[in-house]
């Protein structure tokens, strides 16, 4: 499918087309989304990712479907740990929750972006330079075990040097107006916060990226394959987000297990020359990790004393 212009052509134009109706119709009056609402735009989501890997099953069989569902769910399982930074940067800036999906839209339409750039990057370096698997692979599992030591989330936007650079080309006001991004006063631009909290979601977002885009390309090099599981797991976070915005410090041992599936994905990338792992085996190991620590944290709650403050 990789090689077929009019598989990416069109797929851009489906993704761009929900975009536009999201943006123009469902969500045209800024409002804080319930969590009734967000639990029917996530199973909307996640609903269209599975008639795609259908689609991809009828189109190129079992492997590629496995190979889709994989990269799916990891990239959505490593996106929960963007979402506690999203909630930590929503009460550092004060964001409305009715402004909260205007500046989740347009920031994950730039993660969409990017995204594309290092998926383009990471495929055309493992083709031209097979040994930068194992660069890969052995950053994934240092990304594992830094994790392990993260007790808990900490944002700093005022050291975020893509905020620091923006501040000296263009002045900020002090307050939000009306959910706008620039305005002009006596002739001069100024950025709102509301922009500000854009840039440092597309910031945070990039960091995110750098782990979970080696991640799947341990799976495929597939770049089709690698592109439609994360333009797929990207879409569903705004919906994910609301839905999790109140329950986020519930799944607390979360953290340890995607530490465990980025070291183990690192590891087969180490081996994958010497011994190769079947999707399926991968796909069930990384649904287990999740279930069991999902299931670990509600067996096990957090006390309130040692409640993560966000």
């Amino acid at each position: 499918m990789q090689n077929r212009l009019w598989f990416w052509i069109l797929f851009n134009l489906f993704v761009l087309a929900l975009l536009a109706l999201d943006l123009a119709l469902f969500h045209r009056r800024p409002r804080e989304i319930k969590f009734r609402e967000a639990l029917g735009w996530s199973v909307f989501w996640f609903a269209l990712a599975a008639g795609f890997a259908g689609f991809i099953f009828f189109e190129s069989g079992k492997i590629k479907t496995l190979e889709f569902v994989t990269g799916y769910l990891i990239e959505e399982s490593l996106s929960v740990d963007n979402l506690f930074v999203f909630l930590l940067i929503f009460r550092y800036f004060k964001v409305a929750g009715e402004q909260q999906h205007k500046v989740l839209f347009w920031g994950i339409l730039g993660a969409l972006l990017t995204r594309g750039a290092f998926i383009l990057a990471g495929v055309t370096l493992i083709r031209q330079f097979h040994w930068i698997i194992y660069v890969f692979g052995g950053f994934l599992i240092y990304t594992g075990f830094r994790l392990f030591g993260e007790s808990e989330q900490k944002v700093e936007p005022e050291r975020n040097p893509v905020l620091r650079m923006f501040r000296r080309f263009l002045p900020v006001t002090e307050d939000y107006v009306d959910g706008k991004f620039f305005l002009l006063r006596q002739g001069r631009r100024f950025a709102t916060p509301l922009f500000m909290v854009v840039l440092a979601i597309e910031a945070t977002d990039i960091l995110f990226a750098a782990d979970s885009i080696p991640a799947i390309l341990a799976i495929t090099p597939d770049p089709f394959i690698v592109y439609t599981s994360n333009v797929f797991a990207v879409l569903g976070l705004r919906a994910l987000y609301f839905l999790l915005a109140g329950m986020m410090n519930v799944f607390h041992f979360l953290n340890y297990g995607l530490a465990i599936i980025l070291i183990l994905i690192g590891a087969k990338m180490l081996a994958s020359d010497y011994y190769p792992v079947a999707t399926g085996v991968t796909l069930a190991v990384v649904a287990g990790i999740l279930a069991v620590s999902v299931g670990i944290s509600l067996l096990f709650p957090r006390t309130a004393r040692n409640q993560r403050i966000v």
